[in-house]
């Protein structure tokens, strides 16, 4: 499963990314601060595009089952 570990690499960098902000707001640096949100954010977008990816293969797979049923 391709989109699992899309989604699991997807949260991690999320995690990441919550880190380092909260590290850049602690010690007040705000390069830090911001590259740990653009990690958080790129990191939840590549979590929610692998969901997108299972929901579409569960669902071309579903189709499929049904063409093959109905021929």
């Amino acid at each position: 499963m391709a989109a699992q570990g899309k989604k699991i690499r997807g949260k991690a960098q999320e995690t990441v990314g919550k880190a380092k902000q909260k590290a850049g707001k602690v010690t007040g640096d705000e390069e830090l601060r911001a590259e740990g949100t653009s990690d958080r954010v790129a990191g939840k977008s590549k979590e929610k595009a692998a969901e997108v990816e299972q929901t579409v293969r569960g669902t071309a797979e579903e189709l499929k089952g049904k063409a093959r049923k109905n021929m």
